[in-house]
């Protein structure tokens, strides 16, 4: 894992070709993608794991996470690099229950018409498959980060 930013393109370059993959099988028509975009989602998951990260103090130590092995970070950095990136992994999975709890609240209030259910359910669980692409992202920063820890403490110990 030299370069942990060739690594995300490439998971997201999966993600997108599985996605197309996706949509194809299931007639290929333009509409069905906007299924799967929900901006008020998106912003929701940003604003509650970017500002949790900056609250808990370990923002800086999650920017790092991108330039591990590009840089030379001490094994201590590099233990608050794999803390952060953790900690950020934990954060996304709250944000998604959280805005599914709101989005299924707000749906359970406003039940006049029975056929708009499963829209509005499709779109509370948007916030889960946001959650599961972010942990896929974030999966590689921990390992990349914990195998240079590693390689640090090796080197200590010789």
């Amino acid at each position: 894992m030299k370069n942990i930013r060739g690594i995300l393109l490439g998971e997201l370059l999966f993600i997108l070709l599985v996605f197309g993959l996706v949509l194809f099988a299931c007639g290929g028509n333009l509409v069905s993608i906007t299924w799967y975009l929900d901006i008020p989602s998106l912003l929701f998951m940003l604003v509650f794991t970017i500002p949790g990260l900056m609250i808990m103090g370990v923002w800086k130590d999650f920017r790092k996470a991108f330039s591990v092995g590009m840089k030379d970070y001490r094994l201590l950095e590099l233990k608050n690099i794999v803390g952060a990136v953790a900690a950020a992994q934990k954060v996304v999975v709250y944000a998604a229950l959280f805005s599914m709890l709101i989005s299924a609240v707000i749906i359970l209030a406003h039940i006049p018409d029975i056929s708009m259910i499963g829209p509005n359910l499709a779109v509370c669980f948007l916030s889960a498959l946001y959650a599961v692409i972010l942990e896929f992202l974030l999966l590689p920063l921990r390992l990349n980060a914990e195998r240079k820890m590693n390689e640090e403490m090796d080197f200590e110990d010789e």
